[in-house]
């Protein structure tokens, strides 16, 4: 493959590196990372993502203790509520 090619090649799509992040080397030999403001939004709201529940036992609770008992759903409220919310589809 010839290098004047692969330029061309270049050229015309445009590739460029990411630049969401930068490494650098300092003069004391140690390397250095810079992230972008929008990567470090993205650590932040995937740490927080990951310290939350999966589920919300407070509500899971009161839900529980409300429908307890038999629950009992007329057949025909059922079907007009669902046809309600179907008719209210656009598709």
């Amino acid at each position: 493959m010839r290098i004047s090619a692969y330029n061309a090649i270049t050229q015309v799509y445009q590739t460029r590196k990411p630049s969401g992040s930068r490494a650098t080397k300092r003069a004391n030999g140690q390397d250095e990372v810079d992230i972008s403001s929008a990567g470090k939004d993205f650590q932040v709201a995937k740490k927080a993502v990951a310290e939350a529940p999966d589920t919300r036992e407070d509500l899971v609770a009161a839900m529980k203790k409300k429908y307890s008992g038999d629950v009992t759903v007329d057949p025909g409220d059922f079907a007009d509520v669902l046809l309600s919310k179907y008719n209210g589809l656009s598709f």
